[in-house]
């Protein structure tokens, strides 16, 4: 339930703090003062787009900040639990509009996001405006509102899953058709498969033909230089290397006796000697391995040529062959299985669409349930709003069962015969726009109240009706508010007097801006202010009679 409603700076509302409670409120006054400004900041709060034009002229931001109480509501402190935003019982949302159109959020002190604003106000406030009716002659609109009414979402899901299923067979099935006589590509496939399971593709194959390309090209030097190393480390003819090391070592060990860290340095030579060691012996090894062979080198050419061609026959580099040929045989597996696939593929659609009609025949049932009972609802609540022996009936047109439906096998057609004896004629061909408003609002209170969402917002939705009409909507919307919180914005006194609690917008111009101001109104106010609504500017006696009447029959 909304507790508190904050505005600062919002349009031409420099500040206004708002208490509400259960039951009814009403907000009532004068034309242009900006009685719907308040439902706007709630819109606001709920995530709508917001622009420069939020913000009071002069001001750098506005500023708007609902508190809700969430005890009791489960779907709201699910949800906050969820996105690890809860805080205990209570609920504060807070947007910050700029003067240049950007705009920030804070669900409990901390930042969210629009989309995190529409997802959670969802579940807290309902908004109908003063031309919502006109969402209602969408056959579209008129559907969703029946599933609402009838609670239909698993239902729904079901046909929607079921619906996804069937469609992606009957994909897949198309896609094979699509390909027609595939025989001519699988035997190219199959040969370009054979030709590349010919060659060794692996990257330890490509790289050890590689080095062994690159030691074939260049075999005499290699043996060149290990020639040469080998006679310098450790050749008889001229002084080596280990001999000159081994020398060295004898001469410091002579000495060594004289000063303790020769000791280190010979350590250090000796270490030096095995490796030098070990070295000759490598170098030798290699040396021996070693060999000029011509015939190996053009084998590994040819080799090479090979791996190229296919290269730049399938247009990839070398290294890629590999993934190249498992490629091939893939799309080899999946053509030379396309015909068996095909013959299950139509055992698996029959089964599919069955599954589809079966969900759709359950959510249908549950539909025409609902509409029994909404029809029935709304035209009780039709002939209390002046329109004796009218007349409100859903119709369903069943759609083609050959196509997998996310939304089922039927659509719905709001009906509706205005007078007695007349037929019913689609609400969207009334042509009375009093009729439409009545009507509309006959669905409207007939629909709602009964699902989680406390707290629910009507902008003026009386507009067009009076009179005894007028007083029978003000009940209506009383009643509401005994099971729901009721916030309404209306200019009809028989309306207003219904209201538990009663706000007054007015306004005033002050150094050349027009500013609104928000009043709570206590017993004596609220009769001023119905009798302004009922006599105009002027309060006559009559006026006021007149208001203490309409505050005296609600008691």
């Amino acid at each position: 339930m909304l507790t508190h409603l904050s505005i600062k700076q919002f349009a031409v509302v420099a500040s206004a703090e708002l208490e509400f409670g259960p039951g009814m409120t009403v907000i009532s006054g004068e034309t242009g003062a900006g009685k719907s400004l308040l439902v706007d900041a709630l819109g606001l709060i709920s995530g709508m787009r917001a622009d420069s034009g939020a913000v009071r002229h002069g001001a750098e931001r506005a500023e708007l900040v609902a508190d809700f109480r969430i005890d009791g509501v489960a779907p709201a402190r699910e949800w906050l639990r969820l996105n690890e935003l809860d805080e205990d019982e209570a609920c504060q949302i807070r947007r910050v509009i700029r003067a240049d159109g950007g705009s920030r959020a804070w669900i409990n002190g901390r930042p969210a996001t629009v989309g995190q604003l529409a997802e959670l106000s969802g579940r807290l406030v309902e908004i109908h405006g003063q031309h919502e009716h006109q969402a209602l002659l969408s056959r579209p609109s008129q559907l969703a509102l029946l599933d609402a009414f009838g609670r239909t979402d698993d239902e729904r899901q079901a046909v929607a899953a079921a619906a996804r299923a069937w469609s992606a067979l009957l994909d897949e099935r198309e896609a094979l058709s699509a390909r027609g006589d595939v025989s001519d590509r699988i035997q190219w496939l199959e040969h370009q498969h054979a030709e590349l399971e010919r060659e060794t593709l692996e990257p330890e194959a490509l790289a050890q033909l590689d080095a062994d390309h690159r030691r074939q090209a260049h075999a005499s030097a290699l043996i060149d230089a290990c020639e040469s190393a080998l006679l310098q480390l450790s050749g008889d003819e001229q002084p080596s290397l280990s001999g000159s090391l081994q020398r060295v070592r004898g001469d410091l060990q002579r000495v060594s006796e004289h000063e303790p860290r020769l000791n280190e340095v010979d350590g250090m030579l000796d270490a030096a000697a095995i490796q030098l060691d070990e070295a000759l012996s490598l170098l030798d090894r290699i040396r021996s391995d070693l060999d000029i062979d011509p015939d190996a080198f053009e084998a590994i050419e040819r080799r090479l040529g090979r791996l190229h061609e296919l290269a730049r026959k399938h247009r990839v580099a070398p290294d890629q062959l590999l993934a190249q040929r498992e490629a091939i045989a893939t799309e080899l597996d999946a053509l030379q299985g396309a015909g068996e696939r095909l013959k299950t593929l139509d055992g698996e659609i029959g089964k599919a669409s069955e599954a589809w009609r079966r969900a759709a025949d359950v959510l249908g049932n549950k539909r025409r349930e609902a509409a029994t009972t909404l029809a029935d609802d709304t035209t009780a609540l039709i002939g209390e709003l002046g329109m004796g022996g009218g007349r409100f009936e859903i119709a369903f047109e069943s759609t083609p069962a050959d196509r997998p439906d996310p939304q089922g096998a039927e659509r719905v057609e709001f009906l509706v015969a205005a007078n007695p004896g007349q037929p019913a004629r689609p609400l969207r061909k009334v042509a009375s726009g009093g009729e439409l408003s009545r009507i509309s609002l006959a669905i409207e209170v007939a629909a709602l109240g009964l699902d989680a969402v406390p707290s629910m917002v009507f902008d003026e939705v009386d507009s067009g009706i009076g009179g005894a009409v007028a007083d029978i909507v003000g009940r209506k919307l009383r009643a509401l508010g005994e099971r729901r919180q009721v916030l309404c914005v209306t200019h009809l006194p028989q309306v207003a007097a219904q209201g538990h609690a009663h706000y007054r917008v007015s306004k005033a111009s002050a150094e050349g801006l027009t500013q609104s101001a928000v009043l709570r109104l206590d017993a004596g106010q609220r009769e001023e202010e119905l009798a302004r609504m009922l006599g105009g500017v002027e309060l006559t006696r009559e006026a006021r009679a007149a208001a203490r009447r309409l505050l005296t029959d609600v008691g």
